[in-house]
């Protein structure tokens, strides 16, 4: 008969084996609930049996505490970057210098050639196969210990397989699959917060967040590529083909389609392999590695102070394309944002079709000066995010004329309204059928009210047919009522009823960030649940009061009154919460409690600028993790404002307010503390 240890044992196994196949290899062989549903049981045994519990047990993944800061590490060797090459020619004459450097004469040399992973840098070591420690790259010499942060990242194992016994360290790349970017993206967009660039930027800000929790929401991945043993230590393989085998047999996420190639014409043509294929990936690619295989040889090749001479980064080139702009429309958001995209008459783009492009607001449109009918330069942003380059004016047709923004909505019909302050136009129309539909799909979020099972398409029959007006209105569904709508059986309809039901006592943070309060996001709808404890108490609530909250500051405060104000939102709160007969009874934390603790907790930064070590979500996200809130006017409650090189006129403003300002070098000190 099996015992718990043995069950553990086997437990733990099985879930290593089902993370691999759905976080590395992408070919999951069970179900999320069977997966959930073995995580369970071996959660319950080490309850049972807490002297069984292992290090590299799955369940000790996420920590629990947001960490204090991150400590400063020094890599056991230098983590150098990596010379660039951007055609064959150079391709070629990197080989000259390798072969001329081994003496090899004319014959060709044995390389690695694998796909660039654009992410974030880390290094992993392990204690006798146990993962101890994870450090970002940062200058090369010297980077942040992330550990808390990696180990919730399921593509990487806490404990080896068959592992050598004392240290190693495994480098590799941190990212963010495609479909979580998009996802990530469309959540900011939904927050009217600044878009991500590139997935690299998102796993970065991700990987710098003080809460392991909120890390693993992400869904970052890795992959690992190389193998660095302590001085000394005897090699594991002769070559790196033989090393990437062994890191894939020890449990190790390598990412599939690397290729030994022998000699240089092999690798060229493996460039122009993926230059066409990327674009079908599920995670973003600049560009091909290219290693010297044998190790020996990389030995005597050596390295200079910056880059080994032993291994090259070949870039892609940019991705671009030349289409006709058919339309400039316009879509309305949850906030009543009405912002403009195009429509392009479909083009072949890095993989994909492409015939929508974003333009952002009607200032970029203007400046871009882009019009109807235009000819018109397309890349993706990022290799992602479609966007319009410029018009080509030689292509463009007799009597176009610029385009402007409706005036409408062009779905209610309301008339558009733009603050003096703003360069976005709204909808003011709470009721209008675009903004419902879009507001219902946050509502029903997973990081909101977590209704599984209300989706877009049952979202617009549901509004379609005037059954749902509000969020109220979704507490009056029944089962027989869902089921005979469009792609909903009986067992559907139940389903999503109990998912609704389940809803009604969620936590007032979550209610406060699924009524869409404008720049409200989940960590101001935490401080604000966490200050007021109950929905009356936040709708009552003055200006004044609602400043003193950590993460809430003028515009929050603002908009928040400004939400509450609204004689038809008033009326829907009564209905959804307030009222006696209010579906909604939010669990809520007592007044006071959660108050912020973070060293910049209350605090307001303003950038401007380019910063050298940061993007500018980069250092948002610093200051973020930290308890503070960016915001992007200059006032007199600004605590601070961010300076890099050819700020803007928010400098002069802060000059003339006198707030005090921080060059990169004292920023940097200031999130080191």
């Amino acid at each position: 008969m099996t015992g718990p240890a043995d069950r553990i044992l086997e437990l733990r196994r099985l879930i290593r084996h089902h993370e691999e196949r759905y976080y590395v290899l992408a070919d999951p062989e069970i179900t999320d609930d069977a997966f959930d549903a073995l995580m369970e049981e071996l959660e319950a045994l080490e309850r049972a049996y807490p002297e069984l519990v292992t290090p590299d047990s799955p369940t000790r993944r996420v920590g629990g505490r947001p960490a204090e800061g991150f400590a400063t590490v020094e890599h056991a060797a230098p983590m150098l970057s990596l010379d660039n090459a951007y055609s064959e020619d150079e391709l070629r004459a990197f080989d000259e210098r390798v072969r001329k450097g081994l003496d090899a004469g004319d014959g060709p040399v044995g390389y690695v050639a694998e796909l660039k992973i654009d992410g974030l840098s880390i290094a992993l070591t392990y204690e006798d196969g146990l993962l101890v420690r994870g450090v970002t790259r940062g200058d090369g010499v010297h980077g942040e210990d992330v550990t808390s942060n990696v180990r919730v990242i399921r593509a990487i194992p806490l404990g080896l397989r068959d592992a050598p016994a004392g240290r190693v360290e495994v480098r590799g790349e941190i990212y963010l699959p495609r479909p979580a970017f998009d996802r990530l993206n469309r959540e900011r967009e939904d927050r009217e917060e600044p878009l991500f660039a590139n997935p690299r930027n998102a796993a970065a800000g991700a990987m710098r967040n003080l809460d392991p929790a909120e890390v693993a929401r992400r869904g970052l991945r890795a992959f690992v590529y190389q193998l660095v043993l302590p001085e000394g230590a005897p090699p594991v393989a002769a070559r790196h083909a033989e090393t990437l085998d062994r890191l894939a047999a020890w449990g190790l996420p390598v990412a599939r389609g690397w290729r030994a190639c022998a000699g240089i014409d092999e690798v060229v043509a493996y460039c122009a392999e993926w230059a066409d294929r990327r674009g079908g990936l599920d995670f973003e690619t600049d560009g091909v590695v290219v290693k010297v295989d044998a190790l020996a040889d990389r030995a005597r090749l050596g390295a200079t102070s910056k880059f080994p001479r032993w291994a090259l980064a070949f870039k892609f080139p940019a991705q671009q394309a030349t289409t006709r702009l058919l339309q400039i429309a316009v879509n309305v958001g949850r906030t009543g944002a009405v912002t403009p995209y195009a429509v392009l008459e479909p083009v072949r783009l890095s993989g994909s079709t492409i015939s929508l492009a974003t333009l952002h607001n009607a200032q970029e449109v203007a400046r871009k000066d882009l019009r109807e009918g235009d000819l018109v330069l397309v890349e993706k942003g990022g290799d992602v995010i479609p966007k319009i380059v410029k018009p080509i004016l030689a292509g463009r047709p007799e009597g176009s004329r610029p385009w402007e923004m409706p005036r409408a909505c062009p779905v209610c019909g309301s008339a558009l309204q733009k603050p003096e302050d703003e360069v976005v136009w709204r909808c003011p129309n709470p009721s209008c059928a675009a903004r419902i539909r879009r507001s219902l799909l946050h509502f029903a979020s997973r990081r909101a009210m977590n209704i599984e099972g209300l989706g877009e398409s049952l979202v617009n029959q549901l509004v379609e047919r005037g059954l749902v007006r509000d969020f109220a209105d979704l507490y009056t569904l029944n089962a027989p009522t869902l089921a005979a709508l469009e792609r909903m059986g009986n067992k559907s309809a139940a389903n999503l009823v109990g998912e609704i039901e389940q809803s009604r006592t969620r936590d007032l943070w979550r209610v406060v960030y699924a009524i869409g309060i404008r720049h409200v996001g989940e960590r101001g709808a935490q401080a604000l649940a966490a200050a007021f404890g109950a929905m009356q108490a936040l709708i009552d609530a003055r200006p004044e009061a609602l400043e003193t909250v950590p993460d809430v500051g003028p515009v929050v405060a603002r908009a928040v009154r400004d939400f509450f104000d609204e004689p038809r939102n008033l009326a829907l709160m009564a209905r959804l919460v307030t009222g006696p007969d209010a579906p909604l009874q939010p669990v809520a934390p007592a007044v006071g409690a959660g108050a912020a603790t973070l060293p910049f907790a209350g605090q307001t930064f303003v950038l401007t600028g380019t910063l050298e070590a940061f993007s500018r979500d980069e250092a948002a996200a610093a200051i973020e993790a930290r308890g503070g809130r960016v915001t992007s006017a200059v006032s007199r409650k600004t605590s601070y404002v961010v300076v890099g090189a050819d700020p803007g006129s928010k400098l002069e403003k802060a000059r003339a307010l006198g707030v005090r300002m921080l060059d990169e070098a004292a920023f940097k000190r200031l999130i080191m503390d």
